[in-house]
């Protein structure tokens, strides 16, 4: 360590972790406003953020498979804090994002904004229901969109109103990945729709798969260009997460064959 620089504790480096979540690789730079923001929170440089967003890299294996080796010189605590964010995305990333509403003096709803119709006085399971659709509908998005340069990775559309962040294992089935963007799919509403039904899956070598119950109809124009197309090409690489295998072949069993 250099002198006048100070260890960062693990208060910071959970901070950092929760931003590394939301943005895209390009984007972890000292000119990054999101970057500057976290800065001015901790007390630190905005190129020290970003070089510990470097540091968390260098454990991330889609970007060393893509031959991006991230920064050097991380410490045993920048490993650990990495090691128990992705081993318990769900609940190491509410508590990150509670941590960041106590230091933005805000709440955790206001952090992640929904328009709901919703008492103020909920409190117990419902209340906590409530938190974690607001973090399904807001970080979740942010985190696949960002995931997948906010473009379908089916099709390649681009339009943000036209994408929905898809779970690949249902919202209801799995409380314990609701959050974690390997969870997730960056899906315009056609192909959403499909997926979700099981007329579209993705295998476990990213291959799109389209069900012959689609393909049936293929001298339809819709069913040519929407899905015919597709069938057996690669899914559009994420950034950094890449799809769990596991929770792939969860839903290629429920792929309508």
């Amino acid at each position: 360590m250099k002198a006048g620089q100070s260890l960062w504790t693990r208060e910071q480096l959970i901070l950092a972790i929760n931003l590394y979540s939301k943005i895209r690789f390009g984007q972890m730079h000292a000119s990054n406003k999101d970057v500057q923001e976290l800065a001015a929170i901790m007390g630190r440089t905005p190129s020290a953020v970003a070089r510990k967003l470097g540091n968390f890299a260098s454990f991330d294996p889609t970007l060393q498979a893509r031959g991006i080796k991230g920064l050097e010189n991380t410490s045993k605590l920048d490993k650990q804090i990495w090691r128990e964010y992705m081993d318990n995305w769900d609940e190491q990333f509410i508590e990150s994002e509670k941590l960041l509403a106590q230091k933005k003096h805000t709440s955790l709803e206001s952090l992640n904004p929904l328009d709901l119709d919703e008492p103020k006085d909920m409190f117990g399971r419902e209340a906590t229901r409530k938190v974690l659709m607001r973090l399904d509908q807001t970080a979740f998005r942010r985190m696949v969109l960002s995931n997948f340069d906010d473009c379908c990775c089916i099709t390649g559309i681009n339009q943000p109103e036209l994408l929905i962040a898809s779970h690949i294992l249902p919202w209801s089935k799995d409380a314990g990945n609701r959050l974690n963007p390997r969870n997730g799919l960056a899906l315009n509403a056609l192909h959403d729709k499909a997926f979700e039904r099981g007329l579209v899956t993705i295998t476990t070598d990213l291959k799109i798969k389209i069900s012959p119950l689609l393909l049936k109809d293929k001298s339809i124009p819709g069913i040519q260009s929407n899905f015919e197309a597709y069938d057996g090409r690669d899914l559009i690489e994420p950034k950094k997460f890449f799809p769990d295998v596991e929770f792939l072949k969860v839903h290629n069993e429920r792929f309508r064959s």
